[in-house]
């Protein structure tokens, strides 16, 4: 016995490097916290975008021992000084990610009191608040205090269980699948085709409806779509609309589709991951009437309420459907089965769950609402402040946005107009002081803005202005016009 206790004390000597002192602790937030003040007083000095190689070398794992101050060296040089900055106020391409500072306090929170947010029994506070959150975006969306939801890691999981739930309500399974049909626009993000294939639907009809002048559906073609597949015998289950699509912004026509899907008892399914909380902006909640009407709702925090990555948000009315899903039991959680509160886990693929809602309920409750409502607000107006000084210098611009995604293309005589802003393009991330992005729009090559940043000001549009000036410049000089 004196052996066995000799060497676990052996190995506690060594193991307790794992919980450093309070000294230790201390100096180690001191220096985490002296880079993350350099980092974020330096953001405005630096390019939004690099196409920089990373030395790998500085990254590769290792056996040995290194300072914490050699690590943030390295992490300060190969990783947020590569690639896009998301944390930037400079970009504005793809839908910029959120990061404000209060959240990253919560999320040190969250790590080391370690929280289990899976199981009520587990952390009922962490299970609560949550629950409160979900419980707040009901009321903000107008679904029924009695519907459920879950916080997940972003919209392509929120996406993924509320498509589930649809597919498990209206049975699509086995010979079913190929005469079974799902409606939505070209324009929806990638992440539902990919949920469709994991959930085992890769063989279903997909109906790319036709768009308006504006991207959005054209609700008489969905209508004519659906009267023509019933005709043929085939089964429709879904219209998937959109607030706020990834391309350009627009919203669909929510309130006449779930008409139309309330008519033919279709499950109703609305992406906002994007653009969800603009609701919250008095200048545009009448574009977002019908959204109440929906099956199940995706909103991503980590987006419209500017919160770090690795946040998003579903909200679904069947609890059933879910259920049928997610909701499973096993011997040993069996002291664990309460029914006091919807345990996370029963409603979504995680049993593991961080418990990342302190990551959104730490910043309402010491901020308030009101700064993130004026934050979407100023991104409206920055974006047609941009697109106004777009059209001064002679881009040709998208139809008018109903939130902060746009496009815009230069237009050219002589030289193939996609050639001519692509090489554009490339011109501005060569460059990287403002990222932007590109998409194609019946086939045109555009160029992309997406004003979602909480630090993207009138002086960062500005500063675009210069670098697309600049860069223009170095376009047609290329082309020798």
């Amino acid at each position: 016995m004196k052996k066995l206790i000799d060497k676990i004390l052996a190995l506690e000597n060594i193991s307790k490097e794992l919980e450093p002192t309070k000294k230790e602790r201390n100096l180690l937030n001191q220096e985490v916290q002296s880079y993350a003040n350099t980092f974020i007083e330096t953001l405005k000095t630096k390019p939004a975008f690099s196409e920089g190689q990373v030395d790998s070398a500085k990254l590769k794992m290792s056996a040995n021992k290194q300072s914490l101050t050699t690590l943030l060296t390295s992490y300060a040089s190969e990783v947020a000084d590569q690639g896009i900055k998301p944390a930037s106020g400079g970009h504005l391409g793809y839908i910029p990610g959120g990061g404000i500072y209060t959240a990253a306090l919560a999320d040190f929170l969250a790590a080391f009191t370690n929280e289990y947010a899976g199981m009520y029994f587990g952390s009922p506070g962490a299970v609560t608040i949550e629950n409160e959150l979900l419980d707040w975006m009901k009321s903000v969306f107008g679904f029924p205090k009695e519907a459920i939801g879950n916080l997940t890691s972003g919209g392509s999981i929120a996406n993924l269980i509320a498509l589930t739930a649809a597919r498990d309500k209206h049975q699509v399974k086995n010979e079913r699948i190929p005469k079974s049909v799902i409606y939505m626009s070209p324009q929806v993000h990638h992440c539902i085709h990919k949920a469709i294939r994991i959930i085992g639907m890769e063989d279903i009809q997909v109906r790319l409806l036709k768009l308006d002048t504006s991207s959005k559906i054209d609700s008489k073609t969905l209508s004519e779509a659906i009267e023509q597949d019933l005709q043929d015998g085939l089964h429709p289950f879904m219209i998937i609309a959109s607030a706020g699509t990834t391309d350009t912004g627009a919203i669909d026509p929510l309130e006449e589709i779930g008409n139309i899907a309330k008519q033919h008892n279709l499950w109703y399914h609305i992406d906002g991951a994007y653009g969800g909380f603009f609701i919250l902006c008095d200048e545009k909640k009448e574009l977002f009437k019908g959204i109440e009407m929906a099956d199940s709702l995706v909103i991503d925090p980590h987006k419209s309420l500017f919160i770090p990555y690795g946040l998003g948000a579903v909200l679904i009315k069947d609890k059933e459907a879910v259920f049928h899903s997610h909701h499973y039991t096993a011997n040993y959680m069996q002291d664990a089965i309460m029914d006091m509160q919807i345990n996370p886990a029963d409603v979504s693929p995680e049993l593991t769950k961080h418990f990342r809602g302190l990551r959104l309920w730490l910043p309402l409750q010491l901020h308030g609402l009101e700064p993130f409502v004026a934050c979407l607000d100023e991104k409206l107006l920055l974006t047609t402040y941009f697109r106004n000084q777009l059209e001064i210098i002679g881009f040709k611009l998208g139809p008018e946005p109903d939130l902060s995604v746009s496009y815009f293309w230069y237009p050219v005589e002589g030289v193939d107009e996609n050639t001519f802003n692509e090489k554009l393009m490339e011109f501005m991330h060569q460059d990287g002081s403002v990222f932007l992005s590109s998409t194609r729009i019946e086939d045109k090559f555009v160029i992309r803005m997406a004003i979602l940043s909480f630090r993207t000001k009138i002086t960062t549009i500005d500063n675009a202005i210069v670098m697309i000036k600049k860069c223009l410049t170095l376009t047609i000089a290329h082309f020798g016009m």
